[in-house]
């Protein structure tokens, strides 16, 4: 019997029109986003299917987006696949996924986590606001070299960091936008394989972020939380958590702290998890799995 682990992707997933079809063809799914409605106060059903691009982009509306489109993948997965989810054991998830993950594992209820969702995506966009700045993913080149190419690329005040440890050759830097853009021009010439700009508002996952703190913390002590039904990786120490005291200050750190998702599959191959389902819109998950543990099996829940 496989031991399951669920894989939730972060902000950048999001496309106009995805989950349409769960919407269509199962109740379940098409409840979650009535009841997202209820709490969001509009129509992200309607944003998520048919735009325009620039909104669904936009991190208010992109995290909450997310966060709904991928439980109504699993409610998708639960529907049609029950022998999966009856073997659980772990989960993950990409940046805003990890609080996906959270409340796919119980640990909090879909409104109150969809509440925390919308705040901080509210409190991150105000961030990015005050200061313009950007995400680059740099492929191809190992962590020395990337952390080498940062610190030509900035200048004085600047700050551009690596903010998430995605594989060994998959790298997502963070950092004010002309730094971003220096390191988007130079790195092909320094052997990087491909270049991303990847659609989100700024900074995250770095020090820009840190006036979202603050909000963040307030949004989780506002909701209660509950002990996982399975663990939870976390994005800051790559470990697995089960209990509330545990990965309720983990969420807060995460904003303003590099992810260490490389870590975090690497933990969770070791605790003999040795199936893996990416769920939601397809986010490149399972291709950075590949690179980590090329034999292990990775599905997509949408056949993406």
């Amino acid at each position: 019997m496989a031991s399951v682990a669920l894989l939730f992707p972060g902000q950048g997933a999001q496309r106009v029109g995805m989950v349409r079809a769960l919407y269509e063809q199962f109740p379940n799914c098409r409840s979650l986003f009535d009841r997202a409605a209820d709490v969001l106060g509009y129509d992200l059903a309607s944003i998520c299917f048919d735009g325009p691009e620039e909104k669904l982009n936009s991190t208010v509306c992109s995290q909450p987006a997310l966060y709904v489109a991928s439980l109504a993948a699993l409610e998708m997965l639960r529907a049609t696949r029950p022998e999966v989810v009856s073997q659980i054991r772990g989960a993950a998830g990409l940046s805003l996924g990890e609080y996906t993950a959270i409340a796919a594992a119980g640990g909090m209820s879909f409104e109150d986590g969809l509440r925390v969702v919308q705040r901080r995506g509210q409190a991150m966009q105000a961030a990015s606001d005050a200061r313009r700045s950007g995400m680059v993913t740099i492929i191809g080149l190992p962590l020395e070299q990337v952390e080498s190419l940062c610190e030509a690329c900035r200048q004085e005040g600047e700050l551009l960091i690596v903010a998430n440890r995605l594989n060994p050759l998959v790298h997502a830097v963070s950092g004010d936008w002309a730094a971003c853009e220096r390191i988007a021009e130079r790195a092909p010439a320094e052997g990087a394989a491909g270049v991303n700009r990847l659609a989100v508002a700024g900074a995250f996952h770095t020090p820009i972020m840190e006036s979202a703190v603050d909000q963040l913390a307030e949004a989780l002590a506002a909701v209660p939380l509950r002990r996982l039904q399975f663990p939870v990786y976390s994005n800051v120490n790559g470990q697995p958590h089960w209990e509330p005291d545990e990965y309720r200050p983990l969420l807060v750190q995460q904003v303003c702290s590099p992810v260490l998702w490389e870590f975090s599959q690497r933990r969770m191959l070791d605790d003999g998890l040795d199936e893996f389902w990416e769920v939601g819109p397809k986010g490149g998950l399972q291709s950075l799995l590949k690179k980590i543990s090329r034999k292990t099996p990775c599905f997509g829940a949408l056949g993406e």
